[in-house]
């Protein structure tokens, strides 16, 4: 056994005795979620969790971040993040702690409130690793930095840290780190080197016509048709304008025309969301929008311009080689034969923002949620997709182990391939 895995069992020799309250942690987080930019009991929790254990704590950074800061010795800084926020779901797991909680959105709607990504699992994983690595010091040096970010669900959570002084929170990092549950086998880690999460945008693109009654189609320009056509119009962008080689995703994900049968109306709504893995298949998306919702309009004598409005905006996740390639090493020692390749993912994150702002490499990996047993069957009748809920469903729900130690086990392990041994 190398040092960097007699250090990693050393600082892990405690994880049964954290999984009574980490467990609870995460059962408390799952049936009392929060919304973006609304986590105060969730960061609160944590503060509870990490109080008396040597940690700088700052709390409020970006509304509602928190910040745990342990300084030992010399060596390098790393940052360790999780995301806090859950998402406006109805959940369905029938988990005997499945939330039933409420809340506004930011709309003044009064919204079901689910924990459909697992960033309750993020959390309890992170305050876990954070308190392992506290107890004991005397295995490493360095400055370790718990991040716990809000946010995330909406885009605007790490920007936010960032533009509130984090920089001058934690100071110099060398290194930022975060893992995310995905609805891979539970026990599996996964790292990926280069582009592992795609950029996000979503677009609204407003199109005008001509309001008539049903019955007098020829006195109208009608909305409807037009976005019927664009969205016709709009399954060639990827087929047609992206390379077979390089992988896009566009989806018309709402329109919004008309209020009654037999009235044409004046305008439609459409709003869209891209995903891409570079900047100039990004670019080439966005413009052959436009240039498409354009010529509609123009065909259809629309009798204004199509409006556009850009929001939802989250940026590419790309991992540094090197840092993936020592994370995945350490990965290797400790996990053996569940660490894999991470398939590239669709979805898209914010986490990148904060190593990107303050100027330090990163990698982001997957740990799986679903249990073994059932990701096997479903693998077995080539119903993956069908069978296993993924991520924002209402029936996501992590099994609660071996998930929870595998993600704390993950982070001080990664830390530790950075935090070496006193002396």
């Amino acid at each position: 056994m190398n040092s960097h895995q007699e250090q990693a069992r050393a600082v892990l020799a405690g994880l049964d005795d954290t999984r009574s309250w980490r467990e609870e942690l995460y059962r408390s987080l799952h049936q009392n979620p929060e919304l973006s930019h609304q986590e105060t009991r969730t960061a609160a929790a944590v503060r509870e969790r990490l109080d008396g254990a040597g940690f700088e704590i700052t709390d409020g950074v970006g509304g509602t971040g928190l910040v745990a800061i342990l300084r030992n010795g010399d060596g390098p800084t790393v940052l360790l993040r999780a995301d806090m926020d859950a998402l406006p779901v109805q959940e369905a797991t029938g988990l005997p702690y499945a939330s039933t909680a409420t809340d506004q959105d930011d709309q003044g709607q009064t919204v079901p409130v689910m924990h459909a990504c697992g960033h309750d699992v993020h959390v309890a994983a992170l305050a876990g690793a954070a308190s392992l690595m506290a107890a004991s010091t005397q295995q490493w040096s360095g400055t370790l930095v718990a991040l716990f970010q809000p946010a995330e669900e909406v885009g605007d959570g790490a920007r936010g840290m960032v533009d509130d002084n984090l920089a001058g929170v934690v100071g110099k990092v060398d290194v930022a780190l975060a893992q995310h549950v995905l609805a891979m086998p539970s026990g599996v880690v996964g790292t990926r080197s280069g582009a592992v999460l795609s950029a996000a945008d979503s677009m609204r693109a407003t199109v005008h016509g001509r309001g008539a009654h049903g019955s007098m189609p020829q006195a109208a320009i009608d909305p409807v048709v037009l976005a019927a056509m664009i969205v016709i119009r709009l399954q060639t962008v990827v087929s047609r304008e992206v390379a077979p080689t390089q992988p896009a995703v566009l989806t018309v994900g709402s329109l919004r025309a008309g209020t009654k049968s037999n009235v044409i109306g004046d305008h439609a709504v459409l709003e869209l969301n891209i995903r891409t893995y570079d900047d100039q298949t990004r670019t080439t998306v966005l413009e052959a929008i436009r240039r498409v919702v354009n010529a509609e309009c123009e065909a259809s004598a629309s009798p204004a311009p199509a409006e556009f409005e850009l929001f939802d905006q989250f940026p590419l996740t790309t991992n540094d080689p090197d840092t993936t390639q020592r994370v995945g090493e350490a990965f290797t020692e400790f996990f053996g034969v569940r660490h894999q390749e991470l398939p590239l993912q669709s979805a898209s994150e914010d986490f990148s923002d904060i190593p990107v702002a303050l100027g330090v490499p990163y990698t982001y990996w997957g740990i799986g949620g679903t249990d073994p047993a059932t990701y096997a069957a479903a693998q077995r009748a080539g119903r993956v997709d069908q069978d296993i809920p993924v991520n924002h469903s209402p029936y996501f729900a992590p099994v609660l182990q071996p998930t929870l130690d595998t993600g704390t086990q993950a982070l001080v392990v990664a830390s530790l391939a950075y935090l070496g041994a006193p002396g």
